[in-house]
């Protein structure tokens, strides 16, 4: 003869069964929040990766550039300092005449 079970067993029963179901879930929960934790701390290295390849094209790239206009700027400079140098020894005997003119009071 099969023993009806009291109404605290079956209760004790369905805590059971709803205990064993949350813990399923529980288990699917915290390996969920690992594998999107472990999936974070990648795209993050990947960033930080690609982050630093990028900043060191722009550098690279930037120091060219910088190395490039200076390089131009200090060809613009000779070429100046040459000119007035040719406008200066241009100038000489026309100088040289007016100050004759002012020392001998002419």
């Amino acid at each position: 003869m099969e023993t009806e079970k009291t109404l605290l067993q079956q209760i004790r029963e369905k805590e059971q069964e709803v205990a064993k179901k949350i813990d399923a879930v529980r288990a699917e929960t915290d390996a969920s929040i690992a594998a999107a934790k472990t999936n974070a701390e990648n795209l993050l290295c990947t960033a930080n990766a690609e982050g630093k390849v990028a900043a060191e094209e722009v550098y690279w790239r930037t120091k060219g550039e910088t190395e490039a206009r200076m390089e131009q700027l200090q060809q613009d400079a000779r070429r100046d300092a040459d000119m007035a140098a040719e406008k200066g020894r241009k100038n000489i005997p026309v100088a040289a005449e007016a100050i004759v003119r002012f020392v001998t009071m002419e």
